[in-house]
C-alpha cells in the first residue's frame, strides 16, 4: 500500500490492520506526517503540530498491539479544532490575542479520544474565535479547499475538514453553533456529525447552550460511529450531558421501507443548480436502496436567520472573547467587522429564539415522526472565495445577491432545534469539481437512524475510497 493510500486509510481499516498486525501505528503516523508536510504549503490546515511527539506515541502505540492491551483509538493520528481546551497545550482560537494561551484543562470530549489512544499531531485551523464562515486569520492565514484552492474549506472548523480531505489525518474533531462542523464538511467533502445537544460533554459555560456541540469529523460513517462512541455518554463536570450513553452499532441496517421527507431549500434558500441535481441524486441512490422518497413544505421563512443571529449575540454578550476594545488593533478585520454591526439585542431576543423553534418544530416534528429522516443540502453554493469578507457584495447564486455569511448555508435552523441528530454527509462532485453536501436529520435523539440513512448513501455512492475521488491536490 502506498503512503498516499494510507492517508486515505479510515480509521476502522487502520484498526484492524493493527490488530493484524500487517500495519504499524509508527508506519501511518510516518505517512501521515509526510502527507501532511506535503500539501501543507497549498492547503494551511494546521495551526500547530507535534510530529516528534506523536512518532513516539505511534511507537508506544505498537508495543501495546504487540502486547494486546490497545485501546478503542490506540495509535490513531487526530487533528483538533484549535479552539478547544487540551491542557498544557496552546489553544489560540484563531487570534493573535491568544497566540501564547496555555490551557490549563482539557475539553471533557477531547480528552476521552486521548484516553482511548487517539495521538494528538496537530491543531487544526479556525477563524478567530470561530466566528467567521471561511478559515483565515492574521496568525495563521488563509485555510483553503484541497480540491480547489481559490475556493474555502467552510469554517468555522475548516482546518479539519480540510485535512482529513487532503490526507493529513485519520481522525479530526470541530465544534458547531450555528453549522461550523457541517459547513466544512460540505465543502470539503466528508463527514461531520451535529449530535443533539447533551450527547457529547463539553466546557462551561457553552455546554448548557443549545446551539453548541463539539462533535466528530471523519471521512468515513463507520469512523464518524466510532469517535462518537468515545466521545458520547454523560460527565461528572457537565449536567447537560444525557444519561444514558448511547452507542452507534457497528453494524447498521438498511434503510428498505424507510421514508425520507426532503426539501431543496427549506423553503426560503436561493440554491444553486448543481447543489440541488447532487441532493436529488443522493436521493435517487436511497431510492435504489429501498427507501420512499417525497419532497415536503416547511413553511420557514428566512426570519429564522435573524432570530439565530440575535440569539447567539446575546449569549456570547458575556464573553470574555466579545470584551476587546482595548486590544482591537490585534483583532482580525472581520472580528472588528462582526463587533461593530452586531444587532442590539435583548432579552427578548431569548424568547423570540425559543418561540421560534417550537414553530419550526411544529412542521419539521410531524415529518420526522412520520419519515424516518430529513435530507436537505448543506450549502447552497460550494463556490465560495477562500477569503470572503462578511462585508462583500458579490457573493450571488443563481444570479441573486446573497449574505455573504449566512446566505449560503442550511445549517443554523437544526442548531435552533438543538435536539434533533444531524449528519452531514458528502452528496458528490459537482461541474466544477467541488464536493457538495447533504444533512441527514432524524427525530430527537433517534441518532441511529441519521446513521442509518448515512450508512444506505455511503454504500451507494462511495466518496474518497479512490483516487479519482479525493482531490488531486500534491498527489504524493
Amino acid at each position: 500500500m502506498s503512503d498516499t493510500e494510507l492517508c486515505y486509510l479510515s480509521a476502522t481499516e487502520a484498526i484492524a490492520g493493527f490488530r493484524r498486525r500487517e500495519l504499524s501505528p509508527v508506519e501511518l503516523m510516518r505517512a501521515i506526517i509526510a502527507r501532511a508536510e506535503a500539501v501543507e504549503p497549498q492547503v494551511n490546515a494546521f495551526a500547530n503540530t507535534y510530529f516528534d511527539e506523536a512518532l513516539e506515541k505511534a511507537s508506544r502505540a505498537e508495543a501495546k498491539y504487540m502486547k494486546g492491551r490497545a485501546r478503542a483509538l490506540e495509535g490513531l493520528p487526530l487533528a483538533v479544532k484549535d479552539i478547544t481546551a487540551i491542557k498544557g497545550r496552546v489553544t489560540t482560537k484563531g487570534s493573535l490575542i491568544y497566540k501564547d494561551c496555555v490551557d490549563d484543562h482539557t475539553n471533557p470530549a477531547i480528552e476521552r479520544l486521548l484516553r482511548a489512544g487517539a495521538i494528538l499531531h496537530a491543531r487544526s485551523t479556525t477563524p478567530e474565535f470561530g466566528i467567521d464562515w471561511v478559515t483565515t486569520s492574521r496568525l495563521h492565514g488563509t485555510t483553503r479547499n484541497p480540491w480547489d484552492t481559490r475556493y474555502t474549506c467552510g469554517g468555522s472548523s475548516g482546518g479539519s475538514a480540510a485535512a482529513l480531505a487532503a490526507g493529513a489525518t485519520t481522525l479530526a474533531t470541530g465544534s458547531d453553533n450555528a453549522g461550523s462542523l457541517r459547513v466544512p464538511a460540505a465543502c470539503c467533502g466528508i463527514i461531520g456529525y451535529r449530535a443533539p445537544h447533551g450527547r457529547i460533554p463539553s466546557d462551561p459555560p457553552f455546554n448548557l447552550e443549545m446551539y453548541s456541540t463539539v462533535g466528530p469529523m471523519t471521512r468515513t460513517v463507520a469512523d464518524c460511529a466510532l469517535m462518537q462512541n468515545v466521545m458520547a455518554g454523560p460527565h461528572s463536570l457537565d449536567n447537560a450531558a444525557i444519561r444514558p450513553k448511547l452507542r452507534i452499532p457497528q453494524r447498521l441496517g438498511g434503510i428498505e421501507g424507510w421514508r425520507i421527507a426532503y426539501s431543496l431549500d427549506l423553503g426560503f434558500r436561493e440554491v444553486a443548480p448543481e447543489v440541488k441535481s447532487l441532493t436529488l441524486a443522493a436521493l435517487d441512490a436511497l431510492r435504489r436502496k429501498g427507501a420512499e422518497i417525497e419532497e415536503v413544505e416547511l413553511g420557514w421563512t428566512e426570519r429564522l436567520t435573524s432570530v439565530a443571529m440575535r440569539y447567539l449575540v446575546l449569549v456570547s454578550s458575556g464573553s470574555p472573547t466579545r470584551n476587546l476594545d482595548k486590544q482591537a488593533d490585534m483583532l482580525c478585520d472581520y472580528t472588528r467587522y462582526y463587533m461593530e454591526n452586531r444587532p442590539s439585542v435583548t432579552g427578548k431576543a431569548l424568547y423570540e429564539a425559543f418561540d421560534l423553534a417550537n414553530k419550526m418544530q411544529s412542521t419539521l416534528g410531524p415529518i420526522l415522526e412520520r419519515c424516518h429522516a430529513f435530507i436537505c443540502p448543506t450549502n447552497a453554493t460550494q463556490a465560495v472565495p477562500a477569503e470572503l469578507k462578511p462585508w462583500d457584495k458579490d457573493l450571488t447564486i443563481n444570479g441573486k445577491l446573497v449574505m455573504p455569511n449566512y446566505g449560503w448555508v442550511l445549517t443554523h435552523p437544526f442548531n435552533m432545534l438543538g435536539r434533533l441528530p444531524v449528519l452531514a454527509v458528502p452528496s458528490g462532485i459537482d461541474e466544477n469539481g467541488l464536493p457538495s453536501g447533504v444533512q441527514i436529520v432524524a427525530r430527537a435523539f433517534d441518532d441511529v437512524r441519521a446513521f442509518r440513512v448515512a450508512s444506505a448513501l455511503e454504500r451507494a455512492r462511495p466518496w474518497l475510497d479512490t483516487p479519482d475521488r479525493r482531490p488531486r491536490i500534491c498527489d504524493v
